[in-house]
């Protein structure tokens, strides 16, 4: 199984998001990965309060959908599209799941927000899982699997052989900027990826903008919790890796037991 993780720069537009995507699922096919997984909301853009990106418009985002899974079809490539959608005129930030017939498998909305995006997207409120070939999946967007260990294992518990991680993540003024990756003096979130993959037993692959300056970069993880493969910082382009699902077990998520309390 070989994935690919488009560690692509911000657009300057949701035009240009949708061509960056379009370009980005030919190159997954050239590669010949059977996944592509895009950044948190790579579609129209992720609206954080340093971009400028314009209101959500339900016509534009039905119209990249279909654009981007007939792309898929004929690439012949499986692709995760983080997104937008808008459901009862509520916004929500999700994940789009494309088979590689262009079938769309569904949606995994970002359940837990940060407070932050409390303001701009409203919280979904069910998870699922996806399988495409021989290999099943689950997704957990940006800050859950940060913060959330559970929006990892819930997958995992299910068969889950890898959980998609798109996120967003630009430099911090004061933060610390790193050139390798999990450097001890960096944030936490790195050594999240590390910490999902393993206490899982499944494969963890995280991708983000191409920003420069920014303390988290694109990784896909070892079930293991070593690292397979990690997108040098601000660099723009494919992350590849091949994958053996053999190692996938699951096993710590299948032996973890919830006491009473909940824990």
């Amino acid at each position: 199984m070989r994935i690919a993780l488009a560690n692509l720069r911000f657009p300057s537009t949701p035009d240009e998001s949708l061509t960056a995507a379009l370009a980005a699922i030919a190159s997954a096919a050239s590669a010949k990965a059977d996944i592509l997984c895009f950044p948190e909301c790579f579609v129209p853009g992720y609206r954080a309060r340093s971009k400028s990106v314009p209101p959500p418009d339900a016509a534009f985002l039905t119209q990249a959908h279909h654009t981007c899974a007939a792309a898929a079809a004929r690439a012949n490539v499986a692709v995760i599209l983080g997104t937008e959608r808008l459901l009862d005129n509520a916004l929500l930030a999700t994940a789009l799941v494309i088979d590689r017939d262009g079938t769309i498998l569904g949606f995994q909305d970002k359940v837990q927000l940060a407070p932050q995006e409390e303001s701009t997207y409203t919280p979904g409120t069910t998870r699922q899982i996806f399988r495409t070939g021989d290999v099943t999946f689950g997704i957990s967007i940006c800050h859950e699997g940060w913060r959330y260990p559970e929006t990892v294992r819930w997958p995992a518990v299910r068969g889950a052989q890898i959980v998609f991680h798109p996120h967003f993540h630009e430099a911090n003024p004061d933060g610390y900027v790193p050139t390798t990756f999990a450097d001890p003096l960096n944030s936490v979130f790195e050594k999240t990826m590390l910490c999902r993959a393993s206490e899982n037993t499944v494969y963890f692959a995280s991708v983000n903008f191409a920003s420069a300056g920014s303390d988290t970069t694109s990784a896909i993880i070892n079930p293991d919790g070593t690292v397979l493969a990690w997108q040098p910082y601000g660099l723009e382009g494919l992350l590849l890796a091949d994958l053996d699902l053999t190692q996938a077990t699951g096993l710590y998520a299948h032996r973890y037991k919830p006491q009473p309390s909940g824990f």
